[in-house]
């Protein structure tokens, strides 16, 4: 059986999702405006933030078919995208995960999540700005996940473009939120070089094939 409908990882999963439905009840104050990108990890250190069930399996599928020997994860939040990940990496026998977050409280409570699972010698969490820690990359990327700032997807993905693998994949979450608009403009058009499409999960995953460098 898959190790995402075995314990430990079902009930971990089970137990992340069910602590993340009182996202809706946390009381947040606003932010001024041109709050820096680490306090608004700071404000939202509480929230989960979470993929859906039915992204999260997506994910796993997608990583399971592919089977990518780095999959890339920005924005790790309390790791229950990055558990999908690790599983599938688990289950095929080969690969890593390499995530990043910036709030220390969620780096924490992800590793500690992970190491509970038995999944923690397959991920490495990078604490800190994804726009330097993902640059320490050199191994060839097979998957990306695009999980963090909406606006900074797309700065992320061009740091990662050089060590994409041919026909890597790329998904971009939450894509029906205005703010990726500017990655949705850029992975959809094939002059730079990707296919794209848009899968109805909920607020949506953009899963874009790399076709050409």
């Amino acid at each position: 059986m898959t190790s995402l409908l075995s314990e430990p990882i079902r009930g971990i999963l089970d137990r992340l999702h069910t602590a993340a439905l009182r996202d809706d009840d946390l009381d947040i104050a606003p932010l001024p405006s041109g709050a820096s990108a680490q306090q608004r990890a700071d404000a939202l250190a509480s929230a989960y933030l979470p993929v859906s069930v039915e992204g999260g399996r997506l994910l796993y599928s997608l990583v399971r078919s592919a089977r990518p020997q780095t999959v890339v994860e920005f924005g790790t939040s309390y790791g229950i995208s990055t558990l999908y990940l690790a599983a599938a990496v688990l289950d095929n026998g080969a690969g890593r995960v390499v995530t990043t977050e910036l709030s220390s409280t969620k780096v924490a409570a992800a590793r500690a999540t992970l190491a509970e699972a038995g999944v923690s010698h397959l991920v490495d969490v990078l604490a800190g700005d994804a726009l330097q820690t993902l640059s320490t990359i050199d191994d060839p990327i097979g998957l990306v996940l695009l999980d963090g700032w909406k606006e900074l997807y797309l700065p992320v993905l061009r740091l990662l473009e050089p060590r994409l693998t041919p026909g890597a994949l790329v998904i971009g979450d939450d894509s029906s939120f205005p703010t990726v608009q500017p990655y949705l403009d850029y992975v959809r058009d094939q002059a730079n070089g990707y296919l794209s499409v848009g899968f109805p999960v909920e607020d949506g995953m953009e899963i874009s094939c790399r076709i050409s460098s």
